[in-house]
């Protein structure tokens, strides 16, 4: 259902929404239950601290919605996913960059600065929301690729071990940000999943041809741990 605000809405929101931040504007660890959400119990609006309307979604919402692309369009929803989290990536490199500049007011530009300390700028408000922690791994960077941990996703807590990758959602986020924020293509796989048995869940974010080698490399049985061996050591080239 689609919300369109009328204008004493949007009055009353601003003021709230002002009142709220107004008191700590510059304060940037803001990621605690208390800090980073308020709620209107009023106008039954939950908006974060970046002024983003949020939703509270049981684990039945993720079964229910994956159940029901699956029922849809059958093993195609895997793409669906994807292609969901891509294009949701894509707008929120374009809103991050821009919040970023804003929030910190640094006087370097976001691409000449530390990138670790970047992403961990924007994903923390997504360990806030409840899509877990994760861990970046830019040392094979400089080859095309890099590895990205997610403990504790949202999907693969809910579906619980179904023995397949099921984090595409997250998959397409990874791919959608980065290509936006490097300006370049990229794609992403996840090669190791909490609904596997594992104890979290591991993604490949790279050029085509890497992601295209690691997929066939799962396709015939091949661990996280030997996809990232061979990686590592080159033979997507040959």
């Amino acid at each position: 259902m689609t919300f369109t605000p009328t204008k004493s809405d949007r009055i009353v929101e601003k003021i709230s929404k002002n009142l709220w931040k107004s008191k700590y504007p510059k304060k940037h660890d803001h990621y605690t239950l208390e800090d980073f959400f308020h709620f209107d119990t009023n106008r039954g609006d939950i908006t974060d601290w970046n002024e983003s309307r949020n939703v509270l979604v049981t684990e039945d919402f993720i079964v229910g919605l994956i159940e029901g692309l699956e029922e849809e369009v059958g093993s195609a929803s895997s793409v669906v996913m994807y292609n969901i989290g891509k294009a949701w990536g894509v707008r929120d490199a374009e809103f991050f960059e821009k919040w970023f500049q804003e929030e910190y007011e640094y006087p370097k530009n976001i691409h000449d600065m530390n990138l670790l300390y970047v992403l961990e700028a924007w994903w923390w408000p997504f360990t806030t929301q409840g899509w877990g922690n994760w861990d970046v791994d830019l040392s094979e960077q400089k080859n095309g690729f890099m590895f990205v941990n997610i403990f504790d996703s949202a999907v693969a807590r809910t579906l619980g071990d179904v023995g397949k990758p099921v984090c595409h959602i997250y998959a397409g986020l990874m791919a959608g940000f980065f290509s936006r924020f490097i300006n370049k293509p990229l794609n992403c796989i996840e090669i190791q999943c909490y609904s596997m048995g594992e104890t979290y869940c591991k993604f490949l974010l790279g050029k085509q041809d890497r992601i295209d080698a690691a997929t066939f490399w799962q396709n015939e049985g091949a661990g996280a741990k030997d996809i990232q061996k061979k990686l590592v050591n080159g033979e997507y080239l040959k």
